[in-house]
This record gives C-alpha cells, structure tokens and sequence, in this order.
C-alpha cells in the first residue's frame, strides 16, 4: 500500500481541510507514513496569510525536492490557502497546485503524466473559480486527528474585503453549510464520545445555512426548508443530547448580535470564549482596514458582552505597522487593551499580501518600529492576562485534557484557559475532569486534580 505524509500551516479551516484530505487518499488506497522519508505523496494544506508563512514553504519545498533525489517515486501536492501570483512559481516546486474544492478529483489528478499536470492543475482552479458555489469537499468526512476534539467547518469563504487579507481571494465568496450537515456531523461525533466541537469559519456570524425540517417533524406550520442564523445554529446544537462543549471561531464586530450574546448566556454547552478580533484601536486606520465599525461601536460590544456573560474569555487579534499607522494611531491601540483588558490577544505585524488594497499602499512603518509595537501590547497583555487569571484562584475549574508532558498534563478549561497540574496519567487525556486552580501565570493556569 502507498503512503502519504500530510504537512498542515495556518489556521484551524486549513486544519480541517487536511483531515478530509487524509480521507480522500485512504479511498485510494493510500496509508498514513509514519515519517516524510517513507511516503509516496506529501501533501501541504498551507497558508497565506503572512509572507513568513509562504516563505516556509519555499523553504520545505526545497526539503521535498531533495528528498526526491533518493525517493524517485516520491509526488508533491500543494493545497490550501495559495495567492494566484504564488501558483505558477509554485508549480515548479511541486507536482501539483491544486484547489481544496477539487478534492473529489484528486483520484484522477494524481495519476496523470507529468506533461499534463501544469494543464489539470489550471483547469481545477479555473474549474471552482467559475463554480462559486461548489463545497461537495465538504461532504467528505474528516480523519479527524484526535478523538476527542473535532473542527466543523460551517461557513467557508468571505465577503468581507478587509484590505489586508488574502482570504476572500484564496477561499472565494461566503458559502453556508447546510445546517443539516453540520447537525448530523456533531451527531456523529457525539455518538463516539467526543468532548469538544469547534464551530469554525472565517465569520461565523455571517452563517445563513438551509434547514430542512424532519419529515417526522410534526410542526409543520413553517416551510419544509428555511434558512437559519448562526445564533440558531448554536442554539440547535446546543439541545443535542451528550456532554461536550461548543467553541465557535471567529467572529466579527461588524455583526456581532444582541442575539448571539444572548444565545451564548443561554447554553448549556456553549463555552464562554469569545475571540472577537479589532485589528486597530483607532477609527482612522480602521476605515483604511476597510473595517466597518467604529472603536465606540466595538466598546460597546465588548461592554455588553462582559456585562451579560459572567466569566468569559475574551480574545483579540490586532495588526501592528499598518500602513500609514502613526504612533499616535497606535497608541489608541496600546489605550484600548488598557481599557478593555482581554485575556488573550494575536499581535500581527503587517505583512503586504499581493492583491490586496494594501498592498498597494507605502509600507511605511520600519520592521524595528512594528515590532516595538508588537512587544508593547504584549506587555499590557501581559498584566491583563495576568489579573484576569487570578480571579480563578481557589476556583474549581472544568477541564479537558489535551496531552501530558514532563510529569504534568495540560488542557483547556472550559473557559478556554491554558491549565497544567500534576499526572502522568494518559488515560485522562480527552476525558473531562475538575481541577482546583492554585496559582497563575499571565498565560495559563496552575492546578491540582481533583480525584
């Protein structure tokens, strides 16, 4: 039997889309290799939503290239999030550049001559680039990697044009799932005991998937087929019988409801994380984000969420250097994560991307000055994490497991904190168990099992 070796870079989508690609070759009789010498197909789901993410795959292409002078029969699939000007260059690193879209075809691609592979490979992209619409991908189900938490794509794509990103270029239009897929697949997951359902997308909030009602539904005074928001969604998974939790990522400002506030302080499973990200904290830099709220706007989002949510977690993300970005602009940020106080938040440097507004403007803040500003968050981040996390000392906290390293196990609460106490015991990996939190880091929490 061949073997494969999967290679996976950026987000949790890209996470996803790598497990129904392990699908997908073990229906063609590939297996998994336990290491990248003893494969027949490496596959890379990457990312581009940084310069240094594409430059790591330079760098591991060249690797695959070298390995092909001992491995002949060795073959190289790209996938993922590839920018159109990266293709081409691509091409001549790997065997094949392909869109994830065109999954269900893989089986014939892979087994076509080297001089019709460039001639396929374009055909694909043109292929789902013409057909918006397509997410048969998605049908495929995943190898998921663990048998305890699990990713759910529920809305693939953007509308949203920020000016810095790449991703309604490389992942297309706004396309809902239909809620009957998503609903069966947790149905799924539950039935084999699995604790953690990560709802994801690039805006959740924007979800408006079709419903079909059970033709055993016996209120039937509505349409046999209506189309639900993402606050129902949550809603109906929530009611699915079984002990799990439901994590959902990521949201934006933009709309952010009343409605799903109130959805979240309703559920039983519905975790209280809520990574909401800003990007800047100044109104001016936001409007050339192409980023439509305001900072009065956002506040009084977070205030409500604070306000209605006891306990919750909040996280952000935030691009530094943006072009044009003075010190003073950023300082508004720097006053923001003051006010506000998140427990986490994902500092970027600005990175032009090809294609994008940006990208056209003067990258005008130096590498040194972006990082000054990256660090300057942290540090504020670092006492908000910190004074937030000392709230949860002498606390009995919900935790499950992840993985064991050096005599301790490491999880997430429920809350979605970092939390570490004692045990080489194995068997609790995956499995919820309480834990009494003694003492903080600004980045997790210490604790001691409670048998």
């Amino acid at each position: 039997m061949k073997k494969y070796w999967i290679a996976t870079y950026g987000c949790q989508m890209n996470i996803s889309d790598s497990e129904r690609i392990a699908t997908a070759l073990k229906k063609m009789n590939y297996s998994p290799a336990s290491e990248i010498k003893k494969a027949d197909l490496a596959v890379v789901t990457m990312c581009s939503i940084r310069q240094s993410a594409v430059d790591r795959i330079y760098g591991l292409a060249k690797n695959l290239n070298k390995l092909k002078n001992t491995n002949k029969k060795l073959k190289t699939v790209l996938t993922g999030c590839v920018l159109e000007n990266n293709k081409k260059m691509f091409l001549e690193r790997f065997d094949f550049v392909l869109p994830i879209k065109s999954l269900p075809y893989w089986k014939k691609i892979l087994l076509a001559p080297k001089k019709d592979r460039a001639k396929l490979c374009q055909n694909m992209w043109d292929k789902f680039k013409l057909n918006k619409l397509n997410y048969s991908y998605l049908k495929i189900k995943p190898t998921y990697i663990t048998k305890y938490s699990a990713y759910i794509p529920v809305i693939i794509g953007c509308n949203n044009f920020c000016s810095y990103c790449v991703v309604p270029y490389v992942r297309g239009p706004e396309i809902s799932r239909p809620a009957n897929d998503i609903i069966a697949e947790v149905k799924t997951l539950i039935k084999k005991k699995y604790k953690e359902i990560w709802l994801m997308g690039e805006n959740v909030n924007s979800y408006n998937g079709e419903y079909k009602r059970p033709a055993s539904a016996k209120a039937m005074a509505g349409k046999a087929k209506q189309k639900i928001d993402f606050p129902k969604l949550l809603e109906m998974i929530d009611k699915i019988p079984g002990n799990f939790w439901i994590r959902f990522s990521s949201s934006h400002p933009k709309d952010f409801s009343d409605k799903l506030i109130k959805t979240i302080t309703n559920g039983k499973k519905i975790t209280k994380y809520i990574n909401l990200p800003v990007q800047s904290g100044n109104d001016k830099i936001l409007k050339k984000m192409n980023r439509p709220y305001t900072i009065a706007k956002y506040k009084k989002i977070i205030k409500k969420i604070q306000r209605e949510i006891p306990n919750v977690t909040l996280s952000t993300d935030v691009i530094v250097g943006f072009p044009g970005e003075t010190k003073k602009e950023f300082n508004d940020t720097a006053k923001l994560f003051k006010e506000i106080e998140p427990d986490m938040a994902y500092v970027a440097q600005f990175s032009p991307r090809s294609g994008t507004v940006a990208d056209k403007m003067e990258d005008d803040v130096s590498y040194q000055e972006k990082d000054r500003r990256d660090k300057e968050l942290t540090k504020i981040l670092e006492k908000t994490a910190l004074k937030n996390n000392k709230k949860y000392i002498g606390k009995i906290v919900d935790v499950l497991p992840q993985y064991e390293r050096k005599g301790f196990i490491i999880g997430k609460t429920k809350e979605y904190k970092t939390i570490k106490f004692k045990s080489d015991d194995n068997n609790l990996i995956g499995k919820f168990v309480k834990a009494k939190v003694i003492d903080t880091i600004p980045w997790g929490l210490l604790g001691e099992l409670i048998e």
